[in-house]
C-alpha cells in the first residue's frame, strides 16, 4: 500500500508538471536539484525605473529561454526585441562613458627653462614649513639658516621633487598591481543552411575568467609593496644626499668668504711691504733680488684673494642650483651658521656604541637594499607558483538552432616543460645577488663610520693646536711688531711681515676648521643623522612634505 501511495504522488507531480508548462510555456518545470524562478508581478515592476524594469524582462527571457526548452525562437526574440535593441545599442555608449579619457601634456624646455629664473624664493613659505617640521624653531626672518635650507630642498630642489614622484609612481602602481586580471569575452556566431533545423543560426559566446588566487597574486602584491618601500627609500636616500651637498656647499662658501677676507688683508700688506722695498732698491739700500721675491708674494696673496672669491661664488652657484632657483634669487637672502667656527668637540659623544651600529642598519640605503632583497624573494615566491598552473573559468551561452545551452569549462595554462625550473634559479641568484648588495652596503656603513671617526679626531687635533700653540705665538710677535713700529725700532716692511705672518696662520686655523667641518659632514652622512644644530629640532617629517 506504501509503494502506490508513493506511486500515486509521483503521478500527481507530473500532471501538475505537464499542465504548468502547457497553461504557461514561459514559467519553468519544476525539475529535482535545480532552482525554479518566479516572475515578478506588474506592481513591483511598476516600481522600478525603467531601465531596471527592461532588465527584469530581459532575465526572465534569459530564464524561459533556459529553463522552458519548449520556447520556440520566434517567441524568445520577437516579445522583447524591442527592449533588447535598446540594451545593445545603448552597452557601446556606457562602456565609453565609463572609460578614461587620454589627455596630450607636452613639455617644453625653454619654458622650463624660463620659469626657473624667474622663481623666487619666499621666506614666508619657508618659515611656514619650518614651523611645519620644526615647531620648537624660530623665525629667521631674510636669514637662512641650516633649518631652512633644509625646508627650501624639501620644497624646491628639483632632484627631491621627481623623487617623490616616483613615489607616486610606485604607490599608483602597487594599486594597479591589486587589481585582478580583465575576463576575456568570445563571441561566436555559425550560419548552416540544413533544411531539417528549426534554424540556420547558432549564437554564443564564452568569458574566460582567470582565477587571480594564491601564490602568484600574493607575490605580485609583496613585489609592488616593496617597490613602494624602495621608492621611498630612495627618496629619503635622495633627501639625505641633497641636504649633504647643500651643507658641504655651505661650508665651502663660509670659508672662502673668510678665506678671501684674510688674502685681501695680506694683498694690503704686501703692497706696503712692496712699496717700502722699492723705495730701498731706488736708494741702493737694498739689492733687487728682495724685491723680486717680495713681489711673488704678492702676486701670491693675489693669486689667493681671487681663487677664494672664485671658490665662494662656485659654492653660492652650487647651492642655487640645488636648490633650483637662480643665482640672482639667492643673492637677495643672507646665509648663516650660527656657531660656524665653534665646532663641538666631539659630536659622537651622545651616541654609543650600539646606537652607532643601529644607525648604520637604518641608513636609508641599507633600507633600500633590504626593501629590494623583499622584492627579489617575492618575485622569487611568483615563480615557484608558475609551475603550477593557472586555472581559467570559463562559463558560456549558447543558442543552437532553437536549443539553448550553459556550457561550462575549466581551462588550465600549463608551466614549461621543465616545470618552471629556470625562471626559479634565475630568481633564486636575483635573490642571492639582493643579499649580497645588503651585506655590501652595511660593510660600506661600518668602514665608513670608521675612517671619518678617526679622521675627525686628527682633524679637531690639529685645529686645537693651531688655537692654543701656533695661532697665540704669531698674534704675540705682531703685537711686538706694532710696538716696536711705534717706537720707530723697525720699519714698515719688517713689521708688514710680522702681520702676514699672523694672517698666514689664521688661513691655517681656517684649513683646520674647514676639515673639522668636513669630517662632521662626513660623521653625519655616516650615520644619516644630524649631530647637531638647529636640525635636531626636525620632529614631523611626514606633514605634507615626505611622500
Amino acid at each position: 500500500m506504501r509503494v502506490e501511495r508513493n506511486w500515486r504522488a509521483q503521478r500527481d507531480k507530473e500532471t501538475r508538471s505537464g499542465r504548468i508548462a502547457a497553461i504557461a510555456p514561459r514559467a519553468p518545470v519544476p525539475v529535482a536539484g535545480r532552482v525554479s524562478f518566479t516572475r515578478p508581478n506588474e506592481t513591483s515592476i511598476l516600481q522600478l525605473s525603467s531601465w531596471a524594469a527592461g532588465i527584469c524582462r530581459l532575465v526572465l527571457i534569459i530564464q524561459g529561454g533556459v529553463l522552458a526548452t519548449e520556447m520556440t525562437p520566434t517567441a524568445l526574440f520577437s516579445r522583447d526585441q524591442g527592449l533588447i535593441g535598446q540594451l545593445v545599442s545603448m552597452l557601446p555608449l556606457l562602456l565609453v562613458a565609463g572609460c578614461a579619457s587620454y589627455g596630450l601634456r607636452p613639455l617644453n624646455p625653454s619654458a622650463t627653462l624660463s620659469a626657473r629664473s624667474e622663481r623666487t624664493l619666499d621666506p614666508a613659505l619657508l618659515d611656514r614649513t619650518v614651523r611645519t617640521i620644526a615647531p620648537r624653531a624660530e623665525p629667521s626672518d631674510v636669514k637662512l639658516d641650516r633649518l631652512s635650507l633644509f625646508a627650501a630642498i624639501l620644497l624646491f630642489d628639483p632632484k627631491v621633487e621627481a623623487a617623490r614622484a616616483a613615489v607616486e609612481t610606485a604607490k599608483a602602481q602597487a594599486r594597479a598591481d591589486r587589481k585582478a586580471p580583465g575576463p576575456v569575452l568570445t563571441l561566436t556566431s555559425e550560419y548552416a543552411n540544413d533544411p531539417a533545423t528549426r534554424s540556420p543560426w547558432l549564437l554564443g559566446g564564452v568569458i574566460d575568467v582567470p582565477i587571480d588566487a594564491g601564490g602568484r597574486r600574493a607575490a605580485r602584491l609583496t613585489a609592488s609593496e616593496s617597490a613602494v618601500l624602495v621608492a621611498r627609500y630612495s627618496f629619503a636616500e635622495t633627501l639625505w644626499a641633497e641636504r649633504m651637498a647643500v651643507r658641504r656647499a655651505l661650508i665651502d662658501r663660509m670659508i672662502a668668504q673668510r678665506q678671501a677676507e684674510l688674502a685681501n688683508a695680506i694683498t694690503v700688506l704686501r703692497d706696503r711691504q712692496v712699496a717700502v722695498l722699492e723705495r730701498k732698491v731706488a736708494a741702493g739700500d737694498m739689492a733687487r733680488s728682495e724685491l723680486v721675491q717680495a713681489k711673488l708674494a704678492q702676486a701670491a696673496a693675489q693669486r689667493l684673494g681671487s681663487d677664494a672669491a672664485a671658490r665662494r661664488i662656485e659654492a653660492d652657484r652650487s647651492i642655487s642650483g640645488l636648490l633650483g632657483f637662480s643665482e640672482t634669487a639667492l643673492a637677495k637672502l643672507e646665509l648663516s651658521w650660527d656657531g660656524f667656527e665653534t665646532p663641538p668637540s666631539d659630536p659622537l659623544a651622545t651616541i654609543g656604541h650600539d646606537d652607532r651600529m643601529q644607525a648604520i642598519t637604518a641608513r636609508s640605503n641599507v633600507l633600500k637594499a633590504l626593501a629590494s632583497y623583499d622584492q627579489a624573494e617575492a618575485n622569487l615566491r611568483g615563480e615557484v607558483a608558475r609551475q603550477f598552473p593557472a586555472i581559467v573559468v570559463s562559463p558560456g551561452y549558447t543558442w543552437e538552432r532553437g536549443l539553448v545551452k550553459l556550457p561550462l569549462s575549466i581551462g588550465l595554462s600549463l608551466p614549461p616543460l621543465d616545470l618552471n625550473r629556470a625562471g626559479i634559479a634565475a630568481a633564486t641568484a636575483r635573490r642571492l645577488e639582493a643579499g649580497k648588495q645588503v651585506e655590501a652596503e652595511i660593510a660600506a656603513g661600518a668602514a665608513l663610520l670608521d675612517a671619518t671617526i678617526l679622521e675627525r679626531r686628527q682633524a679637531s687635533d690639529m685645529l686645537e693646536r693651531i688655537r692654543k700653540a701656533d695661532l697665540p705665538g704669531a698674534r704675540q710677535l705682531a703685537a711686538q711688531a706694532d710696538a716696536a713700529l711705534r717706537l720707530g725700532s723697525i720699519d714698515t716692511s719688517e713689521w708688514a711681515i710680522a702681520q702676514i705672518g699672523m694672517l698666514q696662520f689664521q688661513l691655517s686655523e681656517l684649513d683646520a676648521l674647514a676639515r673639522v667641518l668636513a669630517a662632521d659632514a662626513a660623521l653625519e652622512d655616516a650615520l644619516q643623522r644630524p649631530l647637531e644644530g638647529p636640525e635636531l629640532m626636525i620632529d614631523n617629517m611626514r606633514a605634507g612634505v615626505t611622500p
